[in-house]
């Protein structure tokens, strides 16, 4: 039987108010059992079932389906277990077993997560349950498909806060220092007809015109010219981001191009050269060639240096994140863990982007000089070059606002495609865009606050809870694509800021152990050695691994406990030897 340990998604928001029931006439109903229930979140159907726990074996239950989740409460007296699944959550829906199936709980549904969790439901095989079941689990899980909102619109939940409010571009580049004589703030794009998946605001050279940025837009894949990310407060250098050129296999040359990366150069007298990295593999860069894009050759631009940085395409980390889910759930086999961890290669992408990342904050922390990173189109690794960087260089972004404002800026502005790598309401699961681009990069913050306990204000939960709503469709922060489709859709006045739910409870989310610290850089240590798994986020299924994680979670905080109270103590008998040795000269 199930232990009362079981994992339970936290939906953060009335967790005793009833689910209405939408009746067959329309007429909202109220369900006797206590279900936990979000505002606009209407009941749907429930059925009785067999969940087949995977640690627990099969357990008798009542699942209760809402518009926004999945929800099974145990009910057998012995078990305390509760499944809560955000339908966004859900990546396929099968059935399983057909009419002459005789095994017993063979006949039912197999559910696959995007967040590394499968779920199998037994179903009796009369009364047509299995096919409702399957039906308004399709129809609610992939609402596109079935001309229906995702639940982000119909969310009526009020918070103090309005998370939209909290990056303001204009005001995060004036707390850069800009614009300045060098750079200046352009609103070429403001109705997105330079570049449809920038933002509308552009930090840009002030020499350059808005003419020449048309010319050398045309020049970059999806005319995601160089823009500005960063500039480093002291030294003037900066972080620039853009697409590939699109050289092509006649090696096209563009001067406007190379005049514009001249210009950046020339900001700061301190450089003879631009650094250029490439996110990709040099196979892979000159493959491109093929497609009409490319890379920036030495002939072409001449002040500029370039270098690979041979992180590998979506298409290679979304199969590594698959080996991932193959050896932690629903099993973990002890004997064989670190070769089948070695064999996902998972760690060795968060190493190669940590790496590349501190190549960049280095270049720049240290005046060599200014950088320009881009991958193939400038939305997937060259968003998380830029952040980590920046996350490195910029106690700022560090801070709980500080992320969310980056987040907000390199990743949704600038257009990660965050529908098509995740696939908010889309049941093509096997769709070739997908990729765990994003998750990648918490992941990579999260070893760097393993090796930086002190210097990030916010804790694991969190990230946790920033992954957990990437998926969830409950708040419009990460739907859509890029900042015009948004637009278009007005997601700020129809949709509720998952910044909204963490800084309406930022204690909950607070590290206790942060340190203020201004202009510190960090530059964390990127080898296989100083690299874990996070098995509180991949491995956090598993009710076994949960319980010693939570005892060892106890030992550590009795030895926090520990190391304060010695801390103070060394502090109090300082402190009394210093007033003993003063009232001995008396």
């Amino acid at each position: 039987m199930a232990s009362a340990s079981a994992s339970k998604y936290n939906s953060h928001s009335l967790e005793n108010e009833s689910i209405k029931k939408v009746s067959q006439d329309g007429v909202s109903q109220d369900v006797s059992e206590t279900v936990p229930r979000l505002p606009g979140e209407l009941l749907i159907t429930e059925k009785e079932v067999i969940y087949i726990c995977p640690f627990n074996g099969p357990i008798k239950g009542r699942v209760y389906i809402t518009n926004y989740r999945l929800y099974l409460r145990s009910l057998e007296t012995d078990s305390a277990l509760i499944l809560d699944v955000p339908l966004g959550v859900i990546s396929r829906i099968e059935k399983m077993g057909g009419a002459t199936s005789r095994g017993e709980n063979s006949y039912g549904l197999d559910i696959t997560c995007k967040d590394l969790r499968n779920l199998r439901f037994a179903l009796k095989q009369e009364g047509h349950s299995r096919r409702d079941m399957f039906e308004i689990l399709v129809k609610h899980a992939f609402p596109l498909a079935h001309n229906l909102p995702l639940f982000a619109f119909v969310n009526e939940e009020k918070f103090n806060v309005d998370g939209w409010t909290v990056y303001n571009p204009v005001e995060e580049y004036r707390r850069q220092g800009l614009p300045n004589h060098h750079w200046r703030i352009s609103f070429i794009n403001k109705c997105y007809e330079l570049c449809e998946t920038y933002p509308a605001l552009l930090v840009v050279p002030y020499r350059t015109s808005d003419d020449d940025l048309r010319r050398i837009a045309m020049f970059r894949s999806r005319n995601r010219l160089p823009v500005l990310s960063w500039i480093h407060p002291e030294n003037k250098m900066v972080i620039m981001r853009c697409s590939q050129p699109l050289v092509g296999m006649s090696g096209k040359r563009n001067k406007d191009d190379e005049k514009y990366l001249d210009v950046i150069r020339e900001t700061n007298k301190q450089t003879s050269k631009l650094m250029i990295y490439d996110a990709r593999p040099s196979v892979n860069a000159v493959a491109n060639k093929a497609t009409g894009g490319g890379y920036e050759s030495d002939d072409a631009y001449q002040n500029s240096e370039l270098s690979f940085l041979d992180i590998h395409n979506i298409h290679v980390m979304r199969e590594s994140l698959k080996k991932v889910k193959d050896i932690v759930y629903p099993n973990i086999e002890e004997s064989h863990w670190l070769s089948s961890l070695e064999s996902t290669h998972w760690l060795e992408h968060i190493k190669l982007v940590l790496t590349g990342a501190i190549q960049v904050a280095d270049q720049v922390s240290s005046g060599k000089s200014s950088v320009l990173v881009h991958c193939s189109d400038g939305w997937d690794r060259t968003a998380q070059l830029t952040s980590l960087a920046m996350l490195m260089l910029d106690s700022f972004y560090r801070t709980i606002e500080g992320f969310e404002i980056l987040v907000q800026k390199e990743w949704i502005s600038f257009g990660h495609k965050f529908a098509s790598r995740i696939g908010h309401g889309d049941k093509n699961h096997a769709d070739a865009d997908r990729s765990p681009i994003f998750l990648q990069f918490i992941d990579c913050v999260w070893q760097m606050s393993k090796q930086f306990p002190t210097a990030f204000e916010f804790n694991e939960g969190f990230l946790i809870t920033v992954l957990d709503h990437l998926y969830s469709c409950r708040f419009g922060t990460f739907l859509f694509n890029c900042d015009s489709a948004r637009e278009r859709q007005k997601l700020t006045e129809r949709t509720v800021s998952l910044w909204s739910l963490i800084n309406s409870n930022k204690d909950k989310f607070k590290n206790p152990f942060y340190t203020k610290e201004i202009n510190r850089v960090l530059y964390p240590v990127a080898s296989m050695r100083h690299l874990e798994l996070w098995v509180n986020y991949y491995i956090r299924w598993n009710p076994r691994v949960k319980q010693q994680v939570s005892e060892a979670a106890l030992t550590l905080a009795g030895l926090n406990k520990r190391l304060q109270a010695a801390f103070y103590g060394a502090l109090l008998s300082q402190f009394e030897d210093k007033h003993r040795k003063e009232d001995s000269c008396f």
